[in-house]
């Protein structure tokens, strides 16, 4: 039922990972289920579990489960009543203390669909991250078990006699969790708040710049005329008029070659930006090539190409020798460029150096290689996270020399400025040079 990866959404206050402990009925227990005490699974007085249902003693399944099918019905996912039923049937068949099978049995039977899976994902992360509702006496006429607000928050009823102010308060708690860590700078982070972000970064894409391939392929709209289709549906025919095939150039994503900077300076991101390349790198109908920068030059694409982000990273460190040690940009950039580039691999791509541009060498050296970089690629992106910065400006050597022959310059200190970051590769935004003190 439990994956090794572990569920989206970090454990809730008090609970423990696989292989943990917490006693039944502690407070800690107590509190992530929504109540002040230890109470029993059947639930407080006026809301039912279901019949047969076992448990350990101090959990409280019924809440458990019926706040997070309240939450995901204010996101918009149809859980209803008899879903939740099945989902509290589910869980207390399980272990309610174990994160991974609470999350499993509510996926499996609260989602209907594959677009709610995004949304189960978010709510049990903004929930079970200290967001967690609690349940109040019923009204007459509501739902029974339903939980109606988050505990600290007023209790207010719509005209038409719904609880809409609850479902506000649900929403306004999962948007401010997402969006603030979202815009977190990620050597910030907790230990919970860095779980979300790696599964968050699992779903990035980054796809190249779209460009047009030599190849044709059929179009039903007007277009070129496809002569060797019209002529074959002649011939079947037997001469008599047909409709004029037409046909267009096929699209293609451009290659992506990402540079990440491993050196001493940039050890509070290297994971981050790592992991950032291994959901790039495996993203299909994309080329997309890895190498890391430090007192060496690693390709890192073939280990990164394992489908768990763990597994690909403890490969990655088994494979990099220079981890957390000097930067020799222009000479790794350089080689680079005589090994792998100049025979194809930079030739008409997406090249993306994520680093801060300090240089232990030379930066004339590294302005150098940026100038037969830039003559090489289609677009050189430079990714540094201390751009965002208050009082940034770019007086490192070998990021001043770079900067003249970089077509965008942006930041990737959070999930946010890494999602742009996949936005301006893919052509849909770009970053721009403003080097502004406080950009």
């Amino acid at each position: 039922m439990s994956r090794p990866d572990g569920p989206a959404g970090p454990a809730p206050a008090g609970w423990s990972a696989p292989g943990g402990s917490s006693a039944p009925g502690s407070p800690a227990v107590s509190r992530a289920a929504g109540v002040d005490g230890p109470v029993g699974v059947d639930g407080p007085a006026g809301v039912d579990g279901p019949a047969g249902v076992d448990g350990p003693v101090g959990v409280d399944a019924v809440r458990l489960v019926v706040a997070l099918g309240r939450a995901l019905q204010s996101a918009g996912v149809p859980a209803g009543p008899d879903r939740v039923a099945e989902a509290v049937r589910a869980v207390s068949a399980l272990d309610p203390l174990d994160r991974d099978q609470v999350y499993w049995a509510g996926r499996l039977t609260l989602c209907s669909g594959r677009d709610d899976l995004s949304r189960y994902d978010a709510v049990f992360a903004a929930l079970f991250a200290g967001d967690v509702p609690r349940l109040r006496p019923r009204r007459p006429g509501t739902v029974r078990g339903v939980p109606v607000a988050l505990a600290g928050t007023d209790h207010t009823e719509g005209e038409d006699g719904d609880e809409t102010g609850d479902e506000q308060a649900v929403l306004r708690a999962a948007a401010s969790t997402v969006e603030t860590l979202r815009h977190k700078d990620v050597t910030t982070l907790s230990t919970a708040e860095k779980a979300a972000l790696r599964r968050a970064l699992a779903a990035l894409a980054l796809p190249g710049e779209p460009r047009r391939s030599r190849r044709w392929r059929p179009t039903p709209h007007p277009g070129a005329i496809d002569p060797r289709r019209t002529v074959r549906a002649l011939l079947r025919s037997g001469g008599e008029p047909v409709r004029i095939r037409h046909r267009r150039h096929a699209v293609r994503p451009r290659r992506v070659v990402l540079l990440v900077d491993v050196s001493g300076s940039m050890s509070g991101y290297a994971d981050v930006l790592l992991r950032f390349a291994h959901a790039a790198a495996r993203r299909r109908g994309a080329h997309t090539e890895v190498f890391t920068l430090g007192t060496r030059l690693t390709r890192v694409t073939r280990e990164l190409a394992t489908p768990d982000p763990d597994s690909a990273m403890a490969a990655v460190s088994a494979a990099v020798p220079d981890w957390s040690g000097g930067t020799r940009l222009g000479l790794l950039l350089r080689r680079f460029l005589d090994e792998w580039g100049q025979r194809g691999a930079a030739r008409g791509a997406v090249v993306v150096v994520l680093s801060d541009g300090w240089e232990r060498d030379d930066p004339a050296l590294l302005g150098a290689q940026m100038r037969r970089l830039s003559l090489l690629a289609h677009r050189v992106v430079w990714c540094n996270p201390r751009k965002a910065r208050p009082g940034f400006a770019p007086l490192a050597g070998g990021l001043a020399a770079a900067l003249p022959y970089v077509d965008d310059f942006v930041s990737g200190h959070s999930l946010a400025a890494l999602q742009r970051l996949a936005e301006v590769v893919a052509g849909a935004a770009r970053g721009g040079r403003e080097v502004a003190v406080g950009a």
